[in-house]
């Protein structure tokens, strides 16, 4: 009866998804606060951190992300949020990256192979084959006139551009708490373990735990 309770309380939303993409890694990285492994399905929202020494790559359709150690980021539907540390992107379906109020556009929708990184509150875009755009969020736009590069605009292939993200887009907060949408998850793996626990303690009552005849 506990079981059923426990398997009955699982959010729907954690059945049946699809997976977004597929983490490769050999150690040192986290998803959703978890240890993740080789081979890790990855799905829009989750939270990915790797930790210093450690690198992860994010395969999705059309598109590799390699994320470099002590790197922060979550997956959106067609992006990838950076919130520090450093990524670098090949795609072919116009993968972004945001950063804060920034997001990094490719131009075409052929192969391109550009870095991404935010550390001390400078953002640095370098576009290695193929140019891509350096959009800002028009809540954003109303900030005196500076220079072109500093506003967004376009990195060409061959370039690389530096952004002051607290002149571009204010300072972010001290201490950013894990995102609401993965309390529901991270409530439902909690979950999902109790259930099996549950099952391997308490599942096929025929033969007990520690039998006393041989």
């Amino acid at each position: 009866m506990i079981c059923l309770v426990l398997a009955a309380a699982v959010p729907l939303s954690l059945l049946g998804q699809t997976p977004s993409a597929i983490l490769h890694t050999q150690g040192g990285v986290w998803v959703n606060l978890y240890e993740a492994h080789d081979s890790t399905a990855v799905f829009t929202g989750d939270l990915l951190e790797t930790k210093p020494g450690f690198s992860a790559t994010l395969t999705l359709e059309g598109s590799t992300v390699l994320i470099q150690p002590g790197s922060v980021a979550t997956l959106r539907a067609g992006l990838l949020e950076l919130d520090h540390g450093s990524v670098s992107v090949t795609t072919s379906t116009s993968f972004k990256v945001k950063v804060n109020c920034l997001t990094v556009v490719p131009i075409s929708n052929e192969w391109n192979q550009y870095d991404v990184t935010d550390v001390n509150g400078s953002i640095q875009v370098a576009a290695h084959k193929s140019d891509v755009n350096v959009e800002r969020e028009s809540r954003h736009r109303k900030a005196p006139p500076e220079s072109s590069a500093s506003q967004g605009g376009s990195v060409h292939e061959g370039e690389q551009h530096s952004y002051d993200e607290g002149d571009l887009c204010g300072a972010p907060p001290p201490n950013r708490p894990v995102p609401s949408e993965l309390i529901p998850r991270l409530a439902g793996g909690g979950v999902i373990g109790g259930v099996l626990i549950c099952v391997l303690l308490c599942g096929g009552g025929a033969s007990p735990m520690s039998p006393w005849q041989p």
